[in-house]
């Protein structure tokens, strides 16, 4: 068994008392729990045989209380230039050079949103398989992260879609 850290971001009233006691009671003794400007979180320090396992019984657990739904998974894998410089150890203006290939090995990833802004998003998963850092097993837990927000982002998203686009998205989603 290993130990590993989660951050959860939660919809709910984490700030309840009864709350708190339905989460303890849920397995979540292992977790700390807040919030900053209104939103809660959930954090963990879990001991699992793997991430995923670690995650997936945290989201579980958290779930098993009515009043709580889980919104994303921290680290969030989408950042900013001034994230990528800081997860890299660089400047912003050498990750700027990076970004624009005059620098490094070229090719580097696509900004997946905000092209034109200067407020760009990458995913930190493709950064980071780019850059070669981390070992296969960081870059793997990234990727789980990246697809597990994406598949919690699309569960919240569902709900508020008119029948028809709900079907073309699951079809498209698979």
């Amino acid at each position: 068994m290993h130990e590993f850290e989660v951050t959860l971001v939660v919809d709910g009233p984490v700030d309840d008392d009864q709350v708190i006691d339905k989460l303890y009671e849920a397995g979540c003794s292992d977790a700390t729990i807040g919030s900053i400007d209104g939103v809660g979180y959930v954090d963990f320090r879990r001991e699992a045989a793997s991430f995923s396992e670690a995650v997936l019984s945290a989201i579980e657990d958290v779930e098993s209380v009515p009043e709580l739904t889980v919104l994303r998974i921290e680290p969030d894998d989408l950042v900013t230039m001034a994230e990528i410089a800081e997860r890299l150890g660089r400047s912003r203006e050498s990750v700027r050079l990076l970004i624009s290939g005059r620098r490094g090995k070229g090719d580097f990833p696509a900004p997946i949103s905000h092209l034109r802004s200067r407020s760009r998003l990458w995913r930190w998963s493709e950064v980071a398989q780019w850059a070669d850092i981390g070992t296969p097993e960081d870059q793997q837990r990234a990727r789980f992260i990246a697809s597990l927000n994406a598949a919690l982002e699309l569960r919240h998203q569902r709900g508020e879609l008119a029948a028809a686009e709900r079907a073309a998205v699951e079809a498209l989603a698979g």
